[in-house]
């Protein structure tokens, strides 16, 4: 049975409401301001696997897009991570976070020391986007329904509670704040128009659920691994190295 639009879209919005990663205890510890420094670094250095491969899940979708409106209304999204001559670019942002939370950038950008866990559930993602229907990939996107929210706690509760906090180390949440909208109108619109029967929405919703477990598989390795019980696989990064050389003198 095909649902109507509006209940379509109710659909989807509860999904978040269950299963978006603002609920994961990881982040509630983090903008609560109960995070070590080195647990924050590791947000920051095991995110940025996430961040960086944004715009090359961005370019797999627009490589399979026959429609030149939808390349262009898509192509947005890899200039607002990769930059322009006016954009710094997300990337960019979050690598100024790196250097606020006393991180060494060519590491973080490196992705050297990233968790396993999260190195699969973000390759998960982009081979999700090449390989599935143009519905589920842009579908999964929706999770940028809920990140306007999560973006804004996160500002509140960083500032509140960290000393490296302030407007140009959280440029990349703030811009973000400005920037999604724009893409979540598009592509809410883009699959409520498209997923027009009912085994169409059923596959949009799986998608969404898809991708809100990719954002929380990664908060789940994250806290096993640097809060409880605290247990790193072989490889991944160690409190306290890779600092940049001011914070490594100054520890």
């Amino acid at each position: 049975m095909t649902a109507s639009r509006v209940e379509f879209e109710a659909r989807l919005r509860q999904i978040g409401a269950d299963r978006y990663h603002d609920k994961h205890p990881f982040h509630q510890l983090l903008h609560s301001g109960g995070c070590t420094p080195d647990q924050v670094r590791a947000w920051v250095i095991n995110r940025y696997a996430y961040q960086a491969a944004i715009p090359m899940k961005d370019a797999a979708f627009m490589s399979r897009v026959d429609d030149p409106k939808l390349r262009r209304a898509w192509r947005s999204r890899i200039e607002d991570h990769d930059g322009t001559d006016q954009n710094e670019g997300g990337i960019e942002r979050w690598l100024r976070l790196a250097d606020a939370v006393g991180l060494d950038r060519d590491y973080v950008a490196s992705k050297e020391g990233i968790l396993p866990a999260t190195t699969f559930a973000v390759d998960a993602y982009v081979r999700f986007v090449r390989d599935r229907t143009l519905l589920e990939a842009v579908a999964a996107s929706l999770t940028e329904l809920f990140a306007p929210k999560i973006h804004a706690d996160r500002i509140k509760g960083l500032l509140a509670n960290y000393a490296f906090a302030d407007d140009r180390s959280l440029s990349y949440f703030r811009n973000r704040l400005n920037e999604a909208p724009k893409d979540v109108a598009f592509g809410l619109a883009w699959v409520l128009d498209h997923a027009d029967t009912g085994e169409k929405q059923d596959a949009a919703a799986k998608a969404l659920i898809f991708k809100t477990d990719v954002l929380w598989a990664q908060l789940d390795a994250l806290h096993a691994a640097y809060v409880e019980p605290a247990r790193r696989p072989p490889g991944a990064w160690e409190p306290g190295t890779h600092l940049r050389i001011e914070q490594a003198q100054a520890s």
